[in-house]
């Protein structure tokens, strides 16, 4: 068969086909590779054989799609263990982080809509082939070809630095990259960034050149995820961005950051992983049409983020029950029970009342309430909180079942309460709630829901009526499998000292004040709203 060679790609036929990724040596990079006529791709040398993954890669995808089409549910080790004599990279893929007491039903994915499953997505990156992961359209909406750090060769970062923006990032954990002295290009509280990405100094290899070609890129990737690389091995700055991983990972933070180190995890590679953003031939940022078309004409595995976190958040268990107690209260009396992170060590409480399981499909009355130790202890005026946990809890009562979760280390949407008080200040200068926080260089709102949906699943909550007016709160809880068949505002009184805040929260925030301003659909149908006030609306609208 004839090959014609490009920059960083390999062409088949006209068809441009991304390879596998060889093992080779940071040091000597020398990557010798042939031409696999069954795969279509390079495969390196030592696994050109009847018995390696590429052999057996159409086979096992073609056994992949079928039970994909009856929904079964597998384990990955479990589909792969149909496919003998598979490379040992394949067979170390982390037992521990895939189906681990929870099946994952493979029609839980959006395989419907173009994308691929979790499991077919690690089988890819085991095999040193490149994902593209897209994550949530009302985050930074964009999709990232992402590839283990370890798995990178010349070729696979000539075709990334075609296909993208070429600002090639490598995302690593805290440890690493203190070990490697590479400190944060600005400290937590001065990044501006959107997203708060916690870009480290830029570096390059020592043994690279200019640093910028493909070849001198991939070295300096390489190198970082090599263990026995010490800070002397790097020179700063670089062409390579590491970038700090948010330890929890996608459950905590559902960034590409955290997920390019949780997909290296998981397939069995070192921790570290290579992101760069996919642009469109006109530079500009590809959407979800683009990437799944992209994708396709390339032979790639897309996923979403959303999808990672619903596999991670089935198959690991990050809380852990510790206790459990009656707790008699104004509004009636509760059953209270304690959690502990396991990501951070934070105690959780829920306040639960009635038989949950009783709910079915009609929906839990769920209320997943922040900690605010100024309005829910101390009363405060400033803000909704108290108010809105007590209306939560009256609800409840009335209804003789359900179920508040109490997340705390959320005090000031995730500041704390030292920054939170400072943001006081700024707001009695005129500043609004949003605006202080910026001032201060904080984030607008830093809270993750990846630990309440789990408290939740652990009560065996799996569909719920959310009281709620965030946005952020009803697409966070949504995207850990979790049904919300109805959204339910918290009214609460206005006054002279929390004016501004709400109508902040309701024009720059997107808060919903009524079922009525609430955009996307549930289950494709308009939720009814039973508690809205229009009068109210209207007052805090004037």
């Amino acid at each position: 068969m004839g090959t014609t060679m490009r920059t960083g790609l390999n062409v088949w036929k006209g068809e441009t086909v991304v390879p596998s990724m060889a093992s080779h040596s940071t040091k000597s990079l020398n990557v010798q590779t042939t031409q696999n006529s069954k795969s279509h791709c390079l495969v390196p040398s030592s696994l050109n054989n009847s018995n390696s993954f590429s052999s057996h890669n159409s086979s096992l995808f073609s056994s992949l799609a079928h039970k994909r089409r009856s929904g079964s549910t597998k384990f990955v080790d479990t589909l792969v263990s149909q496919e003998s004599g598979l490379s040992s990279r394949r067979s170390s893929i982390n037992p521990n982080l895939i189906g681990k007491a929870v099946a994952y039903n493979e029609t839980d994915s959006r395989s419907a809509e173009g994308f691929a499953t979790i499991e077919e997505a690690l089988i890819e990156i085991a095999a040193g082939r490149f994902v593209v992961v897209l994550d949530d359209e009302d985050r930074e909406n964009e999709g990232d070809l992402i590839i283990p750090a370890d798995r990178m060769t010349p070729e696979a970062m000539g075709f990334m630095i075609r296909y993208t923006s070429g600002l090639v990032c490598v995302a690593m954990e805290p440890e690493r990259l203190e070990a490697l002295q590479l400190p944060l290009m600005v400290p937590n509280q001065q990044n501006e960034d959107r997203m708060l990405t916690a870009y480290t100094i830029s570096c390059d290899h020592i043994n690279t050149s200019t640093g910028i070609s493909a070849l001198d890129r991939c070295t300096t990737v390489r190198a970082l995820a090599d263990p026995t690389s010490t800070p002397a091995d790097f020179t700063r700055p670089g062409h390579i961005f590491p970038l700090k991983y948010r330890e929890g990972g996608v459950l905590k933070r559902g960034g590409h950051t955290e997920a390019a180190v949780d997909l290296a995890r998981m397939s069995g590679s070192a921790p570290v992983g290579v992101i760069c953003e996919i642009v469109n031939e006109d530079g500009s940022c590809s959407r979800t049409p683009e990437l799944l078309a992209f994708a396709r004409r390339h032979g790639l595995a897309a996923i979403t983020i959303a999808d990672l976190i619903k596999y991670r958040s089935k198959s690991e268990r990050l809380v852990e029950r510790t206790a459990v107690a009656r707790l008699p209260t104004e509004f009636g009396t509760f059953s209270v029970y304690s959690y502990l992170s396991k990501l951070d060590g934070i105690e959780h409480v829920a306040l639960v009342m009635g038989d949950l399981a009783a709910a079915g499909p009609a929906g839990v009355l769920t209320r997943v309430h922040s900690e605010c130790l100024t309005g829910d202890i101390f009363g405060s005026a400033r803000c909704d909180c108290g108010p809105q946990l007590q209306e939560s809890m009256r609800a409840i009562a009335a209804e003789g079942s359900g179920v508040v979760v109490y997340l705390r280390g959320h005090e000031g949407r995730g500041i704390g309460l030292t920054h939170k008080l400072r943001a006081y200040n700024l707001q009695d200068q005129g500043r609004d709630t949003v605006q202080a926080n910026q001032d201060l260089g904080l984030p607008v709102d830093s809270r993750e829901y990846g630990v309440g949906a789990q408290i939740l699943q652990d009560l065996g909550v799996r569909s719920m009526r959310l009281m709620t007016n965030n946005p952020a709160k009803y697409q966070g809880l949504s995207g850990y499998g979790l049904e919300i068949v109805e959204r339910i505002p918290l009214m609460t009184p206005i006054n002279p000292d929390n004016r501004q805040y709400l109508e902040t929260k309701r024009t720059k925030m997107g808060h919903f004040f009524t079922q009525e301003e609430t955009a996307p659909s549930v289950n494709g149908q308009k939720p009814v709203d039973g508690r809205a006030s229009k009068n109210a609306r209207s007052e805090l609208s004037s």
